[in-house]
């Protein structure tokens, strides 16, 4: 009789750094969705000028000791040119955004087969879109989060095939 203590770590069933790395990229997903949420939610909740008064005093310091930061300048124009309708774009995106990616996790994370195929078509989705302003108009920030996706979606692509094998 072989000591659990002393026995091999038993092969397939134990997590490979790529099984954590889909569930920590998942959780990093899941807590995205949670902050698109709360997002949205502000938007619904502060008004353009609150907005736009936020900016400001969230830069001020910044601008005081840069007049011309790049970030903080950006911040307080994008912010103070933002319109009612702009707003509730952004509240509505942000909203159904993060509820489709928090009920996806929550639904991958508790082995929900069907919620892989939907995840993946959803991320495909996206990275399409991303893939629209990315031509339109370059930004590191977008290029990256396509990058992420685009690796997400591999994860789940695997894990799904895995699963439906069992």
């Amino acid at each position: 009789m072989t000591n659990p203590k002393t026995a091999p770590a038993a092969g397939p069933t134990s997590p490979t750094l790529l099984d954590r790395t889909f569930q920590v990229s998942l959780i990093l997903k899941g807590l995205d969705g949670v902050l698109e949420l709360v997002g949205g939610i502000l938007l619904l909740v502060i008004s353009p000028a609150q907005l736009g008064a936020v900016a400001r005093v969230l830069t001020q310091h910044e601008l005081a000791e840069d007049p011309h930061d790049l970030i903080a300048t950006t911040l307080v124009r994008l912010a103070g040119g933002l319109s009612v309708s702009a707003t509730l774009f952004g509240a509505v995106y942000l909203l159904a955004h993060g509820a489709v990616k928090v009920v996806l996790v929550w639904a991958v994370l508790a082995n929900r087969l069907w919620a892989y195929p939907w995840m993946i078509g959803f991320l495909i989705v996206f990275i399409g879109y991303q893939a629209y302003r990315l031509a339109v108009g370059f930004s590191c920030g977008v290029a990256l989060l396509t990058a992420f996706d685009i690796f997400i979606v591999v994860l789940p692509w695997r894990e799904y095939m895995i699963r439906r094998r069992r």
